[in-house]
């Protein structure tokens, strides 16, 4: 099980791994979009420099052709570390991206997945991860954890060292589901994991039990303070 982290803010990122057990950072043009780095290559660097080569970094590829989406890869490669996982969707052009970056060796995340067809796709084709959008294939009327429950199945049954790495949350309930029916990772909105600890319940318990240890050793004198 890994949480990875949809966002190019740095402070967010210190944050979530300051305080979470964050293994990876997630970005698209339009989580970069939200901070707009000045420029794209010394942000991403900075991102690496913060995480580690030993958390995964996905970059995605803008392209729509074949071509282009693998000069792009190159690229992104060039400018940051070979370790990068790079982001393809899988469309028609983009699984034959995928083929020629698998032969090369190239960490390769499969992106934009809606379908259950296009993730085996993207599973024979030799992706590293597989993305299926859930929030986004809920609110089209199909069901995301079939899909996930439907990939996990087939990864298990055939031997495939892939995992899935379920994207596109609005809520908990969501990122716990997709979890519970074989998502080995999930990508979400730091806001989003936060809310994990919005209970109110949490705080209370915190509270009575600091009731109790202030009633015999006096209000607020601490375990350090003894």
């Amino acid at each position: 099980m890994e949480f990875i982290i949809d966002t190019v803010n740095l402070e967010e990122i210190k944050d979530a791994l300051d305080h979470m057990p964050i293994v990876g950072v997630t970005s698209n043009p339009s989580i970069v979009k939200a901070t707009s780095p000045q420029n794209f290559f010394d942000h991403m660097r900075e991102i690496r420099k913060m995480i580690g080569k030993e958390r995964s970094l996905h970059i995605q590829v803008i392209s729509k052709d074949c071509q282009t989406m693998v000069d792009e890869a190159h690229r992104i490669l060039k400018e940051i570390d070979e370790e990068v996982y790079v982001k393809i969707p899988v469309s028609y052009e983009g699984i034959k991206a995928i083929k020629i970056l698998k032969s090369e060796g190239v960490n390769v995340t499969a992106t934009a997945v809606y379908d259950l067809m296009q993730a085996y796709m993207a599973l024979a084709a030799g992706a590293d991860y597989i993305a299926p959008y859930v929030n986004r294939i809920g609110n089209l009327g199909s069901n995301p954890m079939d899909l996930i429950d439907e990939l996990s199945n087939r990864i298990i049954m055939d031997g495939y060292d892939t995992k899935i790495i379920a994207a596109s949350f609005k809520g908990v309930q969501q990122v716990k589901d997709s979890i519970n029916h074989g998502a080995h990772s999930v990508t979400a909105p730091v806001a989003v994991l936060k809310q994990i600890f919005r209970n109110p319940n949490i705080e209370k318990a915190v509270d009575d039990f600091n009731a109790d240890w202030y009633s015999i050793y006096g209000e607020g004198k601490g375990i350090c303070d003894l």
